[in-house]
């Protein structure tokens, strides 16, 4: 017989071309279970299925009741049909991934963008709390940005909108692996600082480890400044075109705190001739914000949008997790 006061709980499940992390979310925002699993060269759908099974098994082995699933994912996503039009990492194409999950765990399913998803966690339980004009940039492998304005998520007439980091900001610039030259991602992620650092003959090393090296690597110093400059360029783009209140930078990048931010926070100020920049901050929610935007879609996808109107940063993420950086304050 069914126990009355089981809590309710919900599948999420941050789905990225390296891995697939998954957790079972109770109504209370509490994170119940994780599973954290590396994403497969080929049949991805066949895995997340698994992953999904596994994690309802979780939900009831702690005494809940599954009633909805949601998974975010990369690419170009139609979140109206909860199809992938494009997921280049992933080996998808037109994948009907909200059918495909829904056949195959009997709950309501929903299917959203991650680093959109990212944004609508950010400005519920992080940085961007309470903004209805933001920008949210998570800096890692890749580049990519949730854009929200007057408290809506643009998202584009084919799903593909925020794909910041292949704006062409050098004319004439590196090739990027899109077939672009001088995208923004070729010198600002993760892979790229990686990438032209040992070009420049510095060896080996992970943008971590290059940051750790400035001011003693002249060959660090060189790369990271190329890279500030870059993002400094495209974030005043976007300034000028949306007006957001905040920009909200996360992943990898975002860890190097200070030897980002103020440097940033200058050459943004700079390039900006006639307005103040908005002020930048580091994610809260780091690399939560996807788990967390899956659950929310996913209570929404059950019919209890409104139980996450209870959750607070400390239910979602625990209270020793929420921290932020600023950039310097604008200069009237």
């Amino acid at each position: 017989m069914t126990a009355p006061n089981r809590p309710r709980a919900v599948l999420a499940v941050d789905l990225g071309g390296t891995t697939m992390k998954g957790a079972v979310v109770d109504e209370f925002g509490r994170t119940l279970a994780q599973r954290t699993l590396l994403t497969p060269s080929h049949d991805v759908e066949l895995a997340l299925v698994e992953l999904f099974t596994e994690l309802r098994d979780l939900a009831v082995a702690a005494a809940t009741i599954p009633v909805g699933a949601a998974v975010v994912t990369p690419g170009s996503v139609d979140e109206s049909r909860g199809v992938v039009r494009y997921a280049s990492n992933l080996g998808w194409q037109d994948m009907p991934l909200l059918d495909v999950l829904a056949s195959a765990l009997s709950l309501p399913v929903a299917v959203g963008h991650d680093v959109r998803s990212a944004g609508l966690a950010e400005q519920r339980f992080g940085a961007a709390r309470g903004r209805e004009d933001f920008v949210l940039i998570p800096i890692g492998t890749g580049v990519a940005a949730a854009v929200v304005t007057g408290g809506g998520t643009v998202t584009g007439a084919t799903g593909a909108a925020g794909e910041f980091g292949h704006i062409p900001v050098i004319a004439g610039g590196e090739p990027c692996a899109c077939g672009q030259r001088g995208c923004l991602e070729v010198y600002v992620s993760g892979a790229g600082l990686a990438r032209r650092y040992a070009a420049a003959g510095g060896g080996e090393r992970s943008s971590r480890e290059i940051a750790d090296r400035l001011g003693s690597d002249a060959i660090a110093d060189r790369v990271w400044s190329e890279a500030v400059d870059v993002l400094a360029q495209g974030l005043n783009i976007l300034t000028l075109l949306l007006d957001p209140g905040v920009i909200v930078l996360g992943g990898g990048f975002s860890r190097a705190g200070d030897a980002l931010l103020e440097p940033l926070a200058e050459r943004m100020t700079a390039g900006l001739a006639w307005r103040e920049r908005p002020e930048v901050l580091t994610s809260e929610l780091a690399d939560e914000a996807g788990r967390i935007g899956a659950a929310i879609l996913a209570f929404g996808a059950a019919g209890l949008g409104d139980v996450i109107d209870t959750w607070s940063a400390a239910s979602v993420i625990g209270p020793s997790q929420a921290t932020t950086r600023r950039s310097p304050a604008p200069v009237p």
